[in-house]
């Protein structure tokens, strides 16, 4: 085979096992130059860690590397570094950002390739007192921003933009480098509102209509189908399909990724609680919160209800949980229970038995470098004094009850795990995000916020994830508020649903409601 016919990248019999178990089993496939591959398949399946190969991650070196090939233009390569894969072309927009918060959107496109401007000290001393060309970094960021074909502000600070903004710099930034042949995005548009994740998937196709080859990971199959070639479905460490896009559907490529058909739309009973009582009373809550405008929200919450917030993102939908909770400033009042919760203080909010399952598992959610049981059983230690044993004045860790109650929710959740033992770090993002609600089911809470549960985890894992909810609820009479961005979700979970927009509530009706009155409901200013 001549090697101008060889395909831009090939992987090619790519095995890989992590602490003994077998993740990656025999993957191969090819991607030519400017062709869009969808990766799809669930949490666990093995997707990232065959990206962090092809990436040359430290951590595939540090745990014993991987068998197998992975060829460049037909020439077999091997990345000890992602400086590696940079250098041969290749770029990766991770799920969990890596952007400079204090920096400009232009200082993190161009972050370590800045071009530089001599100037007389520098000729005196040498190139490492350079100043920064600004005018240049402008040009060459603005010119990466053309590129990927969406507005973004180069000169906004990280800190202050929306989370879809930062999503674009990291792109924009990847977009940068003249030397780019293929881009990996893994997840990008998980954080994207419908109109962001839009543009971006039209400036996939600007990119590939550029000769720039896109490896494209998302759990949003709809979106696979709109924008790639050809798809590559992954299930438990191997690949089960590899098909044209033209030639596959939503369908299909769920029944593939969980080798069962998935039918989300079952029957589901939905309660009305209209004549239960008036468990949480939210009046004239503002937000403060980065990208998320809450200004007037009234929302009253029925005891034992399974109650969704939709809206688009931006809308406020976020700022309300972490407004409630007093992660951020906050102002209004809220009632649980018949008294007043004073916002902007988290402690007394755990205090009155209320709980909050984050959007951000990984800022606020895990303590990474610990163990599963100490991450369950850790917030009720502290706040409720569970599973500790007293003697005396002599107070210490249950370790056999907080390794029964992490068991229990590892067998309830169905957490991929070696053991109790591991430490949350090493689970995909589907298990994470698992093990963040059973640390909020040991608290036992009577009321839990639940923000964006299911996003960046499969087809399986979301039913799961959703199940526990329901279960939850019924089962220990826990009133669930639960944010998504997935009305569809919603629908199949919630009881009621609020819809936000522009910072208030816009109506709330059952969840039996058709898609469409809620979609209208989501783009209507109600002045």
């Amino acid at each position: 085979m001549e090697s101008n016919t060889a395909p831009l990248l090939e992987m090619r019999g790519i095995k890989k096992d992590f602490f003994g178990n077998q993740v990656l089993t025999d993957i191969n496939f090819t991607l030519k130059a400017g062709e869009v591959l969808g990766l799809a398949g669930e949490n666990g399946a093995g997707k990232s860690t065959l990206m962090k190969i092809l990436f040359g991650m430290d951590v595939i070196r540090e745990t014993g590397g991987y068998g197998g090939d992975v060829l460049i233009n037909g020439e077999k390569v091997t990345f000890n570094t992602p400086f590696d894969a940079l250098e041969a072309g290749i770029g990766m927009v991770h799920q969990e950002f890596s952007l400079i918060p204090g920096f400009t959107a232009t200082e993190n496109i161009l972050l370590n390739r800045e071009p530089q401007k001599k100037n007389v000290i520098s000729e005196v001393f040498g190139p490492r007192l350079n100043t920064l060309d600004y005018k240049k970094m402008k040009t060459k960021a603005a010119e990466a921003i053309d590129k990927m074909g969406v507005e973004i502000d180069q000169n906004m600070v990280i800190s202050d933009m929306p989370v879809g903004h930062k999503q674009f710099t990291e792109i924009a930034r990847e977009l940068s480098k003249d030397q780019l042949k293929l881009l990996i995005l893994d997840e990008p548009t998980a954080v994207l509102t419908e109109k962001e994740a839009a543009a971006l998937l039209e400036s996939i196709r600007g990119m590939a209509s550029r000769g720039i080859a896109v490896i494209f990971i998302t759990h949003r199959l709809q979106e696979v189908l709109n924008v790639c070639d050809k798809v590559v479905i992954m299930r438990d460490g191997k690949v089960v399909k590899d098909t044209p896009a033209s030639e596959t559907s939503v369908d299909e490529i769920t029944k593939c990724m969980v080798g069962r058909s998935v039918d989300l739309s079952a029957v589901r009973e939905i309660r009305d609680c209209s004549d239960a009582r008036t468990i949480m009373s939210i009046r004239k809550l503002w937000v403060d919160m980065p990208g998320e405008i809450v200004r007037n929200v009234n929302l009253d919450v029925k005891e034992g209800e399974i109650l969704g917030i939709g809206g688009l993102a931006g809308q406020g939908k976020l700022g309300i949980p972490n407004g409630v909770m007093g992660l951020y400033e906050a102002g209004g009042t809220v009632e649980f229970d018949g008294k007043p919760i004073p916002l902007n203080n988290p402690r007394k909010c755990l205090d009155a038995q209320l709980a909050f399952v984050s959007e951000d598992r990984r800022g606020v959610g895990l303590l990474l470098d610990e163990t599963l049981e100490w991450n369950v059983a850790f917030p009720a230690m502290q706040i409720q004094n569970k599973f500790l044993k007293k003697y005396g004045p002599i107070t210490w860790r249950d370790t056999k009850a907080i390794h029964d109650v992490t068991q229990k929710y590892i067998d309830e959740l169905k957490i991929k795990c070696t053991s109790s033992k591991q430490k949350a770090r090493e689970l995909s993002g589907g298990n994470q995000q698992k093990v963040c609600l059973a640390k909020a089911f040991a608290l036992q809470p009577r009321f839990l916020f639940v923000s964006e549960p299911t996003r960046g985890i499969d087809v399986g894992a979301k039913a799961l994830v959703l199940d526990a909810l329901k279960k939850f609820n019924r089962e220990n009479g826990v009133t669930v508020v639960m944010i998504s961005s997935e009305l569809e979700e919603l629908r199949t979970t919630c009881d009621r649903i609020a819809i936000v927009s522009g910072g208030r509530i816009v109506g709330i009706l059952p969840a039996t409601e058709s898609s469409e009155t809620f979609g209208a409901l989501m783009v209507s200013q109600v002045k």
